[in-house]
């Protein structure tokens, strides 16, 4: 059979069509829809984007690497789009934005350009209209792996956006979610031979991350959060992150700490393994927080169906410990993904 021959206009062309259905002009065109700030999108050489009056524009980009992030004969394709815009969606929600448009960078090879390709597109409209995100244009190529990179632009308040370098000694500590159930899912699909089976619901976290955009908007609403960041790496590592920024510390108490269920395995420590999971798991992309203790109250055990956690305080000693696990307390070690590691 003759190769088929790469084409990237129609690539573009297929990618445009795809977000250009009858479905999505409905989504676009919807008086509620970010869509409605492009003045001009994909199709041209650049978008035109309409800033809303009295909000401060948010940038963020992400990388999503075949072999590094994602493995194509293993992940669904539909999941690859999804995720490659959840990721930097995440971003926004950690400053208490709103999402409103997005760029696409895509490296492809030929062989991906059938099934595989029309399911990532899938994924990725399905995304960008859950997340109210519309594409605004991109660029293509040709490559041996697929390379993902995602450029968002959000929105948030003037003056109001939630960032790493405000937290102050005697805030407490919250955390969105429960941690670990990311990296669980990823051991899950690990020892699959070939792509999902019937362990998916374990591993939808880990496939179909939920950027905590709600609880975000509300932090920022409301005036309750000091500071913020997105657990993408884990929370020993973006923990740090968020104490370096700020000059101080931090105590976790283990206890506390809403970690992922386990069931029962053999010579396994679970409950060192669940906890391990919680201090170190990546991908769970839920919402680590600060608030005074004045705030305390109006903090609730839940919002919108996702549990919110005080799993410690801020200090002004800048050690990050980790009490209830032995006699004294431990030093927390970054001990989450690292790239260069």
């Amino acid at each position: 059979m003759p190769r088929r021959s790469f084409n990237e206009e129609s690539l573009l062309a297929k990618i445009a069509h795809v977000f250009h259905t009858a479905d999505s002009a409905k989504f676009s065109h919807d008086r509620f829809s970010s869509a409605r700030r492009l003045s001009l999108s994909i199709g041209d050489d650049a978008a035109l984007f309409r800033p809303s009056r009295g909000c401060e524009t948010i940038l963020t980009c992400d990388w999503f690497l075949e072999g590094t992030h994602f493995l194509r004969r293993k992940h669904p394709p539909d999941s690859v789009g999804w995720k490659c815009l959840a990721r930097a969606v995440s971003d926004v929600a950690a400053m208490g934005g709103a999402p409103r448009c997005f760029m696409l960078s895509l490296a492809v090879p030929e062989n991906a350009l059938g099934g595989w390709f029309d399911q990532f597109l899938r994924g990725l409209h399905r995304a960008a209209q859950h997340f109210d995100c519309a594409l605004a244009g991109g660029d293509t190529t040709q490559r041996n792996e697929v390379l993902i990179n995602v450029s968002v632009i959000g929105e948030v308040a003037s003056g109001r956006a939630l960032r790493r370098n405000s937290a102050k000694a005697g805030d407490f500590l919250y955390v969105s979610g429960r941690l670990g159930e990311a990296e669980r899912g990823l051991r899950l699909l690990s020892r699959q031979k070939r792509g999902v089976n019937s362990s998916a619901s374990q591993m939808q976290k880990h496939l179909y991350p939920e950027p905590r955009l709600a609880l975000g908007q509300w932090l920022v609403k409301n005036r309750i959060a000091t500071s913020a960041i997105d657990i993408s790496d884990g929370l020993s590592s973006d923990l740090s992150r968020l104490c370096a920024a700020s000059n101080v510390g931090a105590r976790v108490d283990a206890a506390k700490l809403p970690v992922v269920t386990i069931p029962p395995a053999t010579g396994k420590s679970i409950a060192h393994d669940a906890l391990s999971l919680a201090l170190h798991g990546g991908d769970d992309y839920e919402l680590l927080f600060t608030a005074p203790k004045s705030s305390e109250l109006k903090i609730p055990p839940a919002f919108a169906g996702v549990p919110v956690t005080c799993i410690g305080e801020i200090t002004a000693n800048r050690k990050i410990l980790l009490v209830g696990t032995q006699t004294h307390p431990t030093i927390l070690e970054p001990g989450g993904w690292d790239p260069f590691r």
